[in-house]
């Protein structure tokens, strides 16, 4: 390689690494954004089928099935988050067979995305007790 030739490739590699970083962060971001979102439906998913549970024992109901949701969003995620959380339980009949569903919606948790208001809503099904 001649000496005009290294001359104009100094600098080159400096220009590429901050060019290249800049991607591989944001690439990073993305990644660690998409787990933030799928935890937070996770535990969502798991806190409306566990209050739906609660609230189909024999002596307990919605009330009760609302309560012990947003108790354990808030013990698993944060009481912030529980408190941003809309639910609902009902007392449902599906195929013949009395159930209580909940109902847990909220906004998604954008930590590094700059997105609009997204929302989540899941539900969670329990075959009520006799009373």
């Amino acid at each position: 390689m001649s000496r005009a030739n290294r001359h104009r490739e100094e600098g080159n590699s400096t220009v590429e690494f901050t060019l290249v970083s800049v991607l591989v962060v944001t690439l990073f971001l993305i990644v660690l954004q998409v787990g933030f979102v799928l935890h937070t439906r996770n535990v969502l998913v798991a806190s409306a089928q566990e209050g739906a549970r609660y609230g189909a024992n024999a002596d307990r109901g919605p009330a009760e099935a609302r309560m012990r949701t947003r108790e354990v969003i808030a013990t698993a995620l944060s009481g912030s988050v529980a408190g941003r959380m809309d639910y609902d339980a009902a007392e449902v009949v599906r195929d013949g067979v009395l159930t209580m569903e909940v109902t847990v919606r909220g906004p998604l948790p954008l930590v590094f995305l700059p997105a609009g208001p997204l929302a989540l809503t899941v539900q969670g099904h329990a075959l009520e007790e006799r009373r």
